[in-house]
């Protein structure tokens, strides 16, 4: 069993492999909400991720207290995961440099990602991202922070392609509220929720276009928030839909209710998943060589699909077979 190859060795070689990180993304931006926030994370073992929010949670003029804020938290025993994000202040905002120059020398190998929001062209986000990278390389901190950006104006869905390849980037979030603002009323305010963020043709375009480039370029796309709080199912039908008939992978939460209801949207087919679990252990016993199951020839191509759904499995906690666990997430 020792010299049996790991699916990361032998499907991966030479390759960055997909992200497999949760599928809900919390936002919380006072210092009360958040540790709220963390508690249920812990509670729940890590099947979301949550981003403390220095953009619209601080408040004006006291910036440079709410990341100090931040950082604490992110340093405190309450995060025990460090499965935690910071989303800075947009760059035209003076306070993104002070939010970097605080955040990452202070929680720099703790923070999970970095969220950069309202960019209208590349050159804004590659300029952040450099300005990140530097100071990361100044504080002495070895890792690449990965970096999410939120695809809510015009100038960022143009140029959503060039931004998709930049380094260091793990996430594109869809904003549909600024989204839908910038058109100038030409998308009307019930397009703001179901059937219509789904339905408006703008809309359907954005969010294709974007998912699109996310998934090229090995990235996953975020879909935006239900703005309905008090009703977990509406926020699953959204998940749902956003998940299989646009290719979303991640969607964000506003409310704690919204937590468990787009981890069960966005979780594998569970018969799916036992499917994928007995041909990667099949495969694994023929040196990832090309096999029959259930009268159907596999190779290393399914392998991959199979390999990355039994990931998002485990990261939703779906339960797994003994002896996958066994051999690949011990």
């Amino acid at each position: 069993m020792a010299n049996l190859k790991h699916p990361r060795e032998a499907l991966f070689e030479g390759e960055k492999p997909f992200p497999i990180i949760p599928a809900c993304e919390h936002f919380a931006g006072s210092e009360k909400l958040i540790t709220k926030a963390l508690e249920m994370q812990n509670k729940l073992g890590g099947m979301f991720d949550i981003t403390m929010d220095c953009e619209d949670g601080a408040q004006t003029g006291k910036e440079k207290e709410h990341a100090e804020m931040i950082v604490r938290i992110q340093n405190s025993d309450l995060n025990k995961l460090n499965m935690s994000g910071v989303r800075i202040h947009d760059y035209t905002n003076a306070h993104w440099k002070l939010d970097v120059d605080i955040i990452v020398p202070g929680a720099g190998n703790r923070i999970a990602y970095i969220t950069i929001p309202k960019p209208t062209k590349v050159a804004q986000v590659a300029e952040m991202i450099d300005y990140i990278q530097k100071a990361t390389s100044k504080a002495g901190i070895k890792r690449e922070i990965p970096i999410h950006v939120l695809v809510e104006t015009h100038g960022a869905l143009l140029d959503v392609e060039k931004i998709a390849a930049l380094p260091w980037m793990q996430v594109l979030d869809f904003g549909l509220m600024d989204f839908i603002s910038g058109h100038h009323g030409a998308i009307p305010a019930s397009a703001m929720r179901s059937p219509g963020q789904f339905e408006h043709e703008l809309l359907r375009q954005a969010k294709t276009t974007m998912v699109a480039a996310a998934l090229a370029h090995g990235v996953i796309p975020a879909h935006n928030v239900t703005l309905d709080l008090k009703n977990p199912y509406q926020t699953y039908k959204d998940a749902h839909r956003a998940r299989n008939s646009f290719g979303f992978l991640r969607m964000w939460s506003i409310y704690p209710t919204q937590v468990q209801a787009i981890i069960d949207a966005m979780a594998p087919d569970y018969s799916e998943v036992q499917v994928a679990s007995d041909i990667l252990l099949k495969a694994q016993d023929a040196d990832w060589g090309p096999i029959q199951h259930d009268g159907e020839l596999h190779d290393r191509a399914t392998y991959r699909y199979f390999w990355e759904l039994v990931q998002k499995a485990k990261v939703t906690g779906l339960k797994l077979p003994e002896e996958v666990l066994k051999r690949f997430f011990s």
